[in-house]
């Protein structure tokens, strides 16, 4: 297979320089990019740090894509040898791991092998690659899009999840059947593009069909269906987004809690959003109601981030500051959670009293998520259903809480201020992501300075606390970086865990690092401690292990 995908693009390529020798047609289009990350790993007893017996990770990767007028095709080059410690252990081996063909024309479009896809939020569907957390579910098989007239969107796909690289992509067994439908009334409708109110409709309906039943004690469905109806709206500065997904019963072992193991309730999630905006100010607002919405093209048991065929999505900030971002980022209950967000942005205009000569930007955000009031029945012997729920109904036992600010203001030409604070309740027994197992109430603060000391060279200055009476204790950070634009990057930091109630667990994580770039090439070294933590991406998290050592990395663009 991959010996005839390769001359496939030889072919092409050949066709494509005979028709420009026949008739100046304008010549195909080569593209891609390449990612490579190594590192090497040390003995460091004094933080447990991972210590494999290869010594040395690597992961990397290559996409190579051709394009001439409405025809498509490429492969990715995958190689894990062996992979870096906290990468899932199903990426392993050198290979081709992706490829596809594409083409369109006449409102049609078809893609065969793999494809990445989204219909809505995604709760009923989402392909997506997350290559930071080790998460690639691309489809392999063929997808139809139709435009049948203008407004109109249809979509058909059909295919299995990749589950694994070995060498090779690996598919799961499940196949997914799928179908989206949307329609744009203002393109539909409103030719002369007069409508004040914007407005579109869209369904989905998505199925699997999965032999993996691995128990004799129940009637394991095969074939199990849900459905998806979405609404956006646009007037003006207002905008509203509403989706609700239903899935039918579709049973999963669960070894953790009885109350979910082997349940034939079925699954349902809403989602909605409110906002308003203008010249200054934004404000937006979101709730969600998710039970019983883990939906995989497997009903074994398999990695938390295998064969996922809907996304979760978490209703929180995602944070980019060291201590809030990795210490107990929030990742998205399986079982359900009502969850709301508020997101407040608001810019004092400049040359005023509180604004500042250039004025100053204001974030505040405000996210909350409970577990669902569910009543449980006795019906485990009989239709496994386990419970009752109703729509946004919480109970008291909360998952988080985090409220936080943001303050930016250009104090002159050359120095710059960003201010931030934060406050967590978090709800380690339920989330589990930092190994406490229970109610976590922390602080944080965080200051970054960035002064401008000539046009190529600037200088970068953070500092983070964290207090807190739970888990680990008290941290503080420091970070400084030097730039010499536009190639050079030098930075120095330290983690330190200044509260721990074991004097012999207060250690500090320096770590130096270092860059250059030249145009869309990057090259940087990094040597030092890391902390073990969690890593997350829009509510999906996976552990990242103790590890002191040599890291280097590449990346580039053609």
């Amino acid at each position: 297979m991959k010996i005839k995908f390769f001359f496939i693009l030889v072919i092409f390529n050949l066709l494509d320089l005979t028709s420009l020798a026949q008739d100046n047609s304008p010549p195909g289009i080569i593209s891609g990019n390449i990612q490579a990350i190594g590192q090497y790993y040390q003995e460091d007893t004094l933080i447990n740090a991972a210590l494999p017996e290869h010594l040395y990770g690597f992961n990397g990767f290559a996409n190579v894509n051709y394009q001439k007028g409405d025809f498509r095709a490429g492969i990715r080059y995958e190689s894990y040898l062996n992979t870096l410690e906290g990468y899932p252990t199903s990426f392993n081996g050198t290979g081709i791991g992706y490829r596809y063909m594409s083409w369109s024309g006449d409102g049609v479009g078809v893609t065969i092998g793999n494809f990445y896809d989204q219909f809505g939020s995604g709760m009923i569907f989402r392909a997506y690659e997350e290559r930071q957390l080790g998460i690639d579910n691309a489809l392999d098989g063929i997808r139809l899009i139709y435009e049948p007239i203008k407004g109109i969107y249809l979509k058909g796909m059909i295919g299995k999840q990749r589950f694994k690289f070995e060498d090779k992509l690996v598919n799961g067994n499940g196949i997914i059947r799928a179908f989206d439908g949307e329609v744009n009334f203002n393109e539909l409708l409103d030719s002369s593009n007069s409508w004040k109110l914007k407005a579109t409709l869209g369904g989905s309906f998505v199925s699997k069909f999965n032999t993996d039943n691995n128990t004799a004690l129940f009637n394991m469905p095969k074939n199990v269906g849900a459905s998806c109806l979405r609404l956006n709206l646009r007037y003006q500065k207002i905008r509203f987004s509403g989706e609700y997904v239903h899935k039918i019963n579709d049973p999963y072992p669960d070894n953790q809690d009885a109350n979910f193991n082997y349940i034939y309730k079925n699954g349902e999630g809403l989602l909605f959003n409110l906002g308003y905006s203008t010249k200054g100010f934004a404000i937006d607002l979101s709730a969600k109601h998710m039970d019983n919405m883990l939906w995989r093209s497997t009903n074994v048991n398999v990695g938390p981030t295998d064969l996922l065929i809907g996304y979760l999505p978490a209703l929180t900030k995602q944070h980019t500051y060291n201590l809030a971002a990795t210490l107990y980022p929030y990742a998205t209950n399986f079982y359900g959670e009502i969850a709301y967000q508020l997101d407040l942005l608001y810019k004092i205009p400049k040359k005023t009293y509180l604004g500042g000569r250039y004025g100053t930007s204001i974030a505040i955000n405000f996210a909350t998520a409970y577990v669902p009031e569910r009543n449980f029945i006795n019906d485990m012997e009989t239709s496994r259903n386990s419970y009752t729920t109703s729509f946004f109904a919480r109970s008291d036992s909360i998952l988080l809480q985090d409220f936080n600010v943001e303050i930016k203001r250009k104090i002159n030409k050359k120095l710059s201020l960003n201010l931030n604070y934060f406050n967590f309740i978090f709800n380690d027994d339920a989330v589990k992501v930092a190994g406490y197992y229970k109610m976590i109430y922390a602080q944080i603060a965080v200051m970054d300075l960035t002064y401008k000391i000539n046009r190529h060279h600037s200088l970068r200055f953070e500092t983070q606390a964290m207090w807190t009476n739970n888990d680990k204790g008290d941290w503080l950070f420091g970070q400084i970086e030097y730039t010499f634009s536009p190639h050079w990057y030098v930075a120095v930091l330290d983690q330190y865990n200044s509260g721990n109630d074991d004097i012999n667990k207060r250690i500090h994580y320096g770590l130096i690092s270092g860059g250059f770039i030249n145009g869309s090439h990057r090259f940087s070294l990094q040597y030092g401690k890391q902390r073990a933590g969690v890593f997350c991406v829009g509510g999906v998290c996976r552990a990242v292990p103790a590890s002191n050592g040599l890291t280097f990395s590449f990346t580039s663009s053609f």
